[in-house]
Order: C-alpha cells, then structure tokens, then sequence
C-alpha cells in the first residue's frame, strides 16, 4: 500500500487530530466533571506543542527545510508526551499499597514552585494520577492518549517521506 500525503496536508491532519483531542479533554473536564489529574495537564501540554508545530507546518506550507523544524516540535511534543502518558498508565497499574499518596494540583504547585520543580514533581505523580476515572474499549485516558501520540508522529513521518517536488 503506498499512501502519498503531502507535508502540508500531514501537518494539517495532526492539527486537526490535536485540536479534537484537546477538544475532547476540555469537554471531559467541563462536560463531564472529570478534573484532569497533573499527569493530565502535562500530557495536555504536549498535545498543544504538537498542535503549534503542525500550525506552523501548515501555515508554511511544509517545504523547504523548514519543515523539518516543524516536524521537530511535533516529534519532541510526541516523545514528551508518549513518555508522560507511560509514567501515567504504570501509576495506574501499580498494586493499591504502592500508589503514592495525593499531592497538590498543578495549579498550586504552579503557583509555588518554578515551572522544572512543579513539572518534576507532577512527574512523578500522585495518587490521583492512579485513579482511573474513564475507560473507552478497556483503555484509560492517558492509554488512548499513548497512542494518539504515536499516531500523530507516524503521520508526520509519512508525510515527510514523501519526495519534494
């Protein structure tokens, strides 16, 4: 099978892939009431330094090698997040006597730590961060958010392969 997308065309699709993604945590949250846990936030994070990569992919038009850059923001945004989501489902596969103890919410540690301790310490997570609150086909949130990164990077990759004109 060989599936030819252009750049510009891939970095739109992971722009709209990220946006609905978001979209559906926002409406999680909102809508549902679920309140995103710190490891939830960081995995947020990333979804929108993909979703700016792939903006700047678009709005370029994605030659050049400038491209390249783009496709470094959604890589480094994809690696960051594939690695917080990993942290977050190994907290919520730990037996109950390990799970850490609750801590602060992101907005507090936000407010009284500088931004590397208050990610360090949302990274290593809390017992919140073990509570599994959603399932969609038997995976939690941050499972389908695992693989909505590899997704997205895949996506890009294809769309880079493709030979420039």
């Amino acid at each position: 099978m060989n599936i030819q997308l252009s750049p510009r065309a891939g970095f739109g699709l992971v722009l709209a892939i990220c946006l609905a993604l978001l979209g559906v945590a926002y409406y999680s949250q909102f809508g549902l009431g679920l309140e995103p846990c710190p490891l939830c936030i960081l995995q947020r994070f990333a979804f929108i330094i993909i979703a700016l990569g792939a903006l700047a992919g678009v709005i370029h038009g994605g030659r050049g090698m400038l491209r390249w850059l783009w496709a470094a923001i959604i890589f480094g945004g994809g690696i960051w997040g594939v690695v917080t989501a990993g942290r977050h489902l190994w907290l919520q596969h730990l037996p109950p006597d390990q799970v850490p103890e609750c801590g602060p919410g992101f907005d507090f540690m936000l407010e009284y730590f500088s931004l590397f301790e208050a990610v360090r310490e949302a990274f290593t997570g809390s017992g919140e961060c073990a509570e599994i609150d959603w399932t969609f086909l038997g995976l939690s949130m941050p499972g389908w958010t695992l693989i909505w990164y590899v997704v997205v990077m895949l996506i890009t990759g294809l769309a880079l392969s493709r030979k420039q004109s």
